[in-house]
């Protein structure tokens, strides 16, 4: 077992079973033996590959985004320029070189990034040299004024809480302890906000409070001060599609229960659910895209054909390569989604 998995069953022996959400909890982001807490997840080297990593023009991209956005919301003289979960800072380095093509762009922007992990804070801190760079833990702590806040693979790594219909009713999945080792199991009589008595025996429900927060509070800050919220994720555009518990290790799947804290944990977003929070808080939520559609539409193509001319064969496929994995159908492009939510009259581009 995993230093993590001794620990978690010495902590189910003594206290009980713990919900899919503890588990996740504990496996991302245990302060001793956590995924993100001692490990470098990203790139070729870690477990997976994030579209910043692909390519820049993800990031260049997302960053004449941001510029647009700003000039459609009056070009403030101040505003805060935020991504949640910023990895290696990889996202933002290139959005902010995209975003040279309007000077007072950045000199409007306060920059903040929102990272829990000391570790991935100073490698951020050298990938943005040369730019003011504020960190805070939580979202509560940004600064007032507009805001113009990203995130890229943030929601699929907060915890989820999974309910089973049996014949009995709801039972809620539960991480214990069988022979020695970490077992899934259900308590039942099982209650939560949604619960569909009518639902068929089998069915399950993800329920992801944590997410359906973020993106409340964020909301109604956006109603409030104004600006924009554009998130990128894993998921699906409608509700309702069971256990997406995943673990990717090595770039490969894995067992979601064999190697805690060395093993990415996963669920896939439930886009419709986000949309329904932000504008139940007031917020205007847009159509959910795919991210071939967004890239597509924001230039993709043309940016490649820029990056690419004059280069030499080698190179010309390798962005060619990106493209295809970026936007492809078969690729990035179909499975992750993107959705905007503004504050006010607002409608980033390219959503209208």
């Amino acid at each position: 077992m995993t230093p993590l998995a001794e620990k978690l069953v010495h902590r189910i022996e003594n206290f009980g079973p713990i919900t899919i959400a503890d588990y996740m909890a504990a496996c991302l982001g245990d302060p001793e033996f956590g995924y993100y807490t001692t490990r470098e997840p990203f790139g070729s080297a870690g477990d997976f590959v994030t579209a910043p990593e692909v390519s820049q023009m993800f990031g260049e991209l997302i960053g004449l985004w941001a510029v647009e956005t700003w000039r459609r919301m009056g070009s403030p003289a101040a505003f805060v320029l935020a991504e949640i979960g910023p990895g290696r800072g990889t996202l933002m380095a290139d959005a902010l070189r995209a975003a040279k093509v309007a000077p007072d762009f950045e000199k409007a922007a306060t920059i903040v990034l929102v990272e829990t992990s000391p570790r991935l804070r100073a490698i951020q801190a050298d990938t943005l040299a040369g730019h003011a760079i504020d960190w805070i833990e939580h979202i509560d702590a940004l600064p007032e004024g507009p805001a113009i806040v990203v995130a890229n693979e943030l929601f699929d790594a907060l915890p989820v809480r999974q309910f089973l219909r049996t014949a009995d009713g709801w039972a809620e999945r539960m991480v214990g302890v069988s022979e020695g080792r970490l077992a899934f199991g259900l308590r039942g009589n099982a209650h939560f906000d949604g619960a569909d008595d009518r639902a068929p025996e089998g069915s399950l429900v993800e329920t992801a409070s944590i997410s359906a927060a973020i993106m409340a509070t964020l909301a109604a800050r956006l109603q409030h001060s104004g600006g924009a919220f554009l998130t990128i994720d894993y998921g699906h555009a409608e509700s309702g599609y069971g256990d997406t518990l995943q673990a990717l290790r090595s770039h490969a799947f894995d067992d979601p229960l064999a190697h805690p804290g060395e093993a990415d944990l996963t669920v896939h977003v439930d886009f419709a659910a986000l949309s329904r929070t932000a504008e139940a808080n007031g917020a205007r939520a847009s159509a959910i895209w795919t991210q071939g559609d967004f890239l597509l539409a924001l230039g993709l193509l043309e940016r490649a054909g820029r990056l690419g001319a004059g280069k030499d064969a080698a190179t010309q496929d390798a962005i060619r390569a990106a493209v295809e994995r970026l936007a492809g159908p078969a690729a990035m492009g179909s499975l992750f989604k993107v959705l905007c939510v503004t504050g006010g009259n607002l409608v980033a581009p390219p959503f209208g």
